[in-house]
């Protein structure tokens, strides 16, 4: 396969990349959309408008504000807004984006989980985005370091190299996976079953950003690798108290 993949239009080409990214918007909002009409939503559609607003804005912000910061030593010598719109990392969005939702439910009012009608359809924009990614190549940067493992791939530069990006994507179907059969035997508390999913997602790129070309400090971890570890603290009681996060059972 020749990376990055395109799809001939003409004397030009559209970026696969950028086809896989606009289906993961769709197709999640769609999702989305369905599982609304077909579930109890306690929040009404004004508040939910509100809130995607909120989540929308602080994700905006913490994805661009985590990726500027991934590379200290390039952050105050190449900073300027097109540096700043051209960084951009998934952890940081959604962190801003909870952020974001927090503080708009604060505002509304809204005491009821906002975010476990998301996850299922976040999962699956998840997965369709991190394809694209993996097609992107190596313009895309989400690759992983050198590895002679049998199913290490060659993005184009003669070097083979993990696939962080089909690991992740196999991530999000292990968990949709995952979540399916808990629900089968257990109901989730309110807000839990987004909790495991944020939990469940900073849990693995903690660990899968060991083996991707990010900058690391002296100590050992990279700038996403803290954010995950300020996010898993955030949420330390899913890990202590893992029973409040079932009701009973089904």
């Amino acid at each position: 396969m020749h990376f990055p993949v395109n799809i001939p239009l003409g004397r030009s080409a559209i970026p696969v990349h950028f086809v896989c990214e606009t289906l993961a918007y769709f197709l999640g909002y769609r999702y989305y959309a369905w599982l609304r009409r077909h579930t109890h939503d306690l929040i009404t559609a004004e508040h939910r408008l509100i809130i995607f607003i909120g989540a929308a804005a602080g994700a905006f912000f913490g994805s661009h504000l985590v990726g500027v910061f991934e590379n200290p030593q390039q952050l105050f010598s190449h900073f300027s807004l097109f540096y700043f719109m051209g960084n951009k990392t998934i952890v940081g969005g959604m962190l801003g984006g909870l952020i974001g939702v927090e503080l708009t439910k604060k505002q509304l009012g809204v005491t009821v989980s906002s975010g476990d009608m998301m996850v299922y359809p976040l999962i699956l924009a998840m997965a369709i985005g991190r394809t694209g990614c993996f097609l992107a190549g190596l313009e895309d940067g989400t690759f992983g370091i050198s590895s002679d493992l049998p199913w290490a791939i060659d993005f184009g530069d003669g070097i083979h190299r993990h696939p962080t990006n089909l690991y992740e994507i196999l991530f999000w179907l292990m968990l949709w996976l995952v979540l399916k059969l808990i629900e089968k035997k257990n109901h989730f508390a309110d807000g839990a079953r987004f909790k495991v999913f944020m939990v469940s997602y900073l849990v693995f790129r903690l660990l899968v950003e060991f083996i991707k070309p990010d900058y690391f400090f002296s100590f050992g971890l990279s700038v996403i690798q803290l954010v995950c570890i300020g996010g898993i603290l955030y949420y330390y009681k899913v890990f202590l108290y893992p029973k409040t996060l079932f009701t009973d059972h089904a």
